[in-house]
């Protein structure tokens, strides 16, 4: 058995690399539910409480569409796998783009605005040249590549709408 450090990142000393990138890249691409409004302060029932309330419900089928890529337990094999994060150590790297796409497949979620300009990015979905060692390396075979791919289909699919969206504000204008 060999031990070595995780490749693809600086050894700050013998084992001990520094997953600095690694950390700053989760918490770029906010791994969380970024929910409905706050409750209003006056303790009243906002209009949309109920649709709110709603939104927080989850079928099994809605579960089933991102559990596989929930497994992710964040160990860095992908990265230290990812030939593209050797290469440009500025690039999101699998495991940030697999949980960004954890939650913008969540129903209860609205963060996906908020996601997609750093997926679409030039370190983003884009970046990968989709070599597979990432999901190849995963213990929990989250799939890495996979929620990449996808990714890359979210990606086009918001920037042919954006397209679009400013096209027809450009006829609004005239």
């Amino acid at each position: 058995m060999r031990i070595e450090p995780l490749a693809n990142f600086p050894i700050e000393r013998d084992l001990v690399v520094d997953l600095s990138h690694f950390i700053e890249s989760l918490e770029a691409i906010k791994p969380y539910i970024i929910g409905n409004e706050a409750p209003p302060l006056d303790g009243k029932p906002h209009p949309s409480a109920e649709l709110a309330k709603s939104r927080t419900k989850q079928t099994p089928a809605q579960l089933e569409k991102y559990r596989t890529f929930s497994m992710c337990i964040n160990c860095g094999l992908c990265y230290a796998a990812c030939p593209q994060f050797g290469l440009n150590p500025e690039f999101l790297g699998p495991a940030a783009i697999t949980m960004a796409h954890r939650y913008n497949l969540d129903n209860r979620d609205r963060g996906k605005v908020q996601r997609m300009p750093l997926l679409n990015g030039k370190n983003g979905v884009w970046s990968c040249t989709f070599v597979g060692y990432c999901s190849e390396v995963c213990p929990k075979h989250v799939d890495p590549a996979s929620a990449i791919n996808q990714g890359k289909v979210e990606s086009a699919k918001d920037y042919v709408i954006s397209m679009l969206n400013q096209k027809a504000k450009g006829r609004k204008c005239q």
